[in-house]
């Protein structure tokens, strides 16, 4: 089989099976964001609006599309049907913090002489900026908004952390629950019950919320209906052998690595 029957194999097996989301990971400096920006290309000039995200610390996108990208959602030039965003863990981290921040906010200081900066504090937990950054994504494709969403994910390190991130995120919301019924109990001392403001949730329902987000996350990537991975590396020792690592570690979190591209 020739390298050009291979790729086009490649492609007509993505055609037949059209995703929601389409993943691209790997180490750095392989050429992980050229290949997502030619996947998204691929789809949007086959009329899909197309939506390329890229969450690298150092993005590309705006380099090789040739036109200036952001955090919102921009137009590429000179192609139809193709957007892209680049997003930084400060954004992330700003989104969450607006959505979630006052109602935290709320709930905790309604028993407890707290500075807002306690949401800093919250928001400095283990796993939250993957998971919102994870929720994010999710958003972005269940909105109907796009026909396609490929994420250029950030180097090997960063994807295997998104891996690890529902023991992490769920570990601490554990302590969080023991830590706030802690606090409870000592009010409970003083009064009859702690009691919020009528249409407020409890500390414990925003936890279990974000226990059902992380779950319905967790299964949305774990959908092979929905969700695709691509691994991209190179033909190297180090390259196979990280590739080999990371296919594993999917494997391990039931996460099903259908393509590698060998650049």
């Amino acid at each position: 089989m020739t390298p050009e029957t291979r790729m086009n194999s490649s492609l007509k097996r993505l055609d037949q099976e059209p995703k929601r989301l389409i993943m691209i990971g790997g180490k750095g400096g392989v050429g992980k964001s050229t290949c997502a920006s030619a996947i998204a290309l691929h789809f949007a000039l086959q009329g899909k609006k197309t939506l390329i995200i890229s969450s690298d610390p150092t993005p590309s996108l705006s380099d090789i599309f040739e036109t200036e990208i952001g955090d919102q959602e921009t137009p590429i030039k000179g192609v139809q049907n193709l957007y892209g965003i680049e997003i930084s863990s400060d954004v992330v981290l700003k989104k969450w913090k607006e959505r979630f921040g006052p109602e935290i906010y709320e709930v905790v200081s309604s028993f407890a002489s707290v500075d807002y900066d306690f949401v800093e504090y919250i928001g400095g937990a283990p796993g939250i900026e993957e998971e919102y950054m994870l929720n994010y994504i999710l958003e972005l494709v269940e909105s109907g908004q796009y026909d396609l969403v490929v994420w250029d994910t950030a180097p090997a390190g960063h994807t295997l952390r998104l891996l690890h991130l529902p023991q992490i995120f769920l570990r601490h919301l554990e302590a969080a629950t023991k830590f706030y019924m802690n606090l409870y109990s000592y009010f409970e001392k003083f009064k009859e019950s702690v009691k919020l403001k009528k249409g407020k949730r409890t500390l414990l329902e925003i936890i279990s919320g974000w226990e059902n987000l992380a779950e319905k996350v967790v299964n949305f990537i774990r959908d092979t209906q929905k969700t695709d991975f691509i691994i991209v590396t190179i033909p190297e020792a180090l390259g196979v052998r990280q590739t080999e690592r990371i296919i594993q570690d999917f494997d391990e979190y039931q996460l099903r690595v259908n393509h590698l591209i060998i650049n």
